[in-house]
């Protein structure tokens, strides 16, 4: 059998048509990627009713679920900011600082496991935590119960969201009300979708060719999926590791929740849904701009240095994934009882 000299290879590659060239990247890419649904995710266990997402978002919001009642989810995973604070690492209770950089809420619900050593399975696993840590919110599960029940209000939407229930109003409830709230908060529409699902002229040739470069290069082999990402664990430095003001030596990552040797400095492969607008970049929130990550991300993971051109053109690609940020209007939230526990100083931890 005889095989295609390179030569020959390269020359029906220069003849191929554009659209031929265009239908063959788009096969590549939609066996490694795919589009982000127009509609929420089923979420088992947890049927997304219109009373139980609208009860999550007024939680969500809700800043008397921390101690000092001052603090909320949206203050670190702002909807109006990309879904995170645009800060290195978040501001808690008792102006602490938090150890990591916070992930944005946008798309959360595709990741494999929440925060950035997959500690929590789920989001309502993932809700129950900042409201709990001395560093976040500082509150407890009694303290946040004896709140809401507080507010006759809340109870009747606790009522009506888990319908049978002899007592709804729990700790556990609250955080499923939440995860039914952020299930929502996704980004479809992006210039890569619709180029994925057809449109040749949602992508510009640069675009393409950084989309190119990041499957060539490797990158797909962490970022990948729906969310680009998300869903496995990968050392930082796996080839070679940066200094210690972008992988502080401090945070071990997700040896912190197995305790193996092995996932000493390993972390969940960042989801690259709508990067452009989640700066600062990595746990530690080192790097402020995206061709700067890329760059980093190209030596210590991949073990080449990518030059100029081709840092521009992966983050012209990259910028593609940004989708259409859901219209979140501020809700509502109950007045404060008599029975409602009075807040804490923030200067208390």
């Amino acid at each position: 059998m005889k095989y295609p000299s390179l030569t020959a290879t390269v020359v029906a590659l220069a003849m191929a048509s554009p659209l031929a060239l265009a239908d063959n990247l788009r096969d590549r890419a939609s066996a490694m990627f795919s589009a982000i649904p127009e509609e929420p995710p089923v979420i088992e266990g947890n049927e997304l009713t219109p009373e139980k997402v609208e009860l999550g978002k007024m939680l969500f919001f809700e800043p008397r679920l921390s101690s000092s009642h001052l603090i909320s989810c949206n203050t670190c995973h702002n909807v109006g900011m990309g879904g995170h604070d645009y800060l290195p690492v978040s501001i808690g209770h008792g102006w602490q600082k938090g150890p990591r950089n916070s992930p944005t809420v946008f798309n959360a619900v595709f990741n494999a496991a929440q925060f950035w050593d997959g500690r929590a399975a789920d989001l309502a696993e993932q809700a129950k935590g900042p409201v709990q840590a001395g560093v976040e919110m500082a509150s407890t599960p009694e303290r946040v119960v004896a709140t809401l029940k507080s507010m006759p209000e809340y109870v009747e939407r606790f009522q009506a969201s888990f319908q049978g229930e002899s007592d709804p109003v729990t700790f556990d409830n609250m955080a499923i009300a939440i995860e039914a709230f952020e299930a929502t908060l996704i980004t479809p529409h992006a210039a890569f979708d619709r180029w994925l699902g057809g449109d040749d002229s949602a992508m510009t040739d640069k675009e393409k060719e950084g989309l190119t470069l990041f499957m060539d290069k490797g990158c797909v082999a962490c970022h990948a999926g729906v969310n680009f990402g998300g869903q496995s664990y990968f050392p930082f430095g796996l080839v070679k590791r940066p200094g210690a003001d972008i992988l502080p030596e401090g945070d071990k990552g997700r040896f912190e929740v197995t305790q193996t040797a092995t996932d000493e400095y390993v972390f969940r492969a960042s989801p690259l849904r709508n990067i452009e607008l989640t700066a600062p970049y990595f746990h530690s929130g080192a790097i402020w701009s995206l061709e700067e990550a890329v760059s980093v991300m190209g030596t210590a993971q991949l073990g080449t240095e990518l030059d100029e051109s081709q840092v521009l053109a992966i983050t012209a690609f990259l910028k593609t994934l940004t989708g259409e940020i859901p219209d979140v209007q501020y809700p509502k939230l109950p007045v404060s009882t008599a029975e409602t526990p009075r807040p804490t100083s923030m200067t208390e931890y």
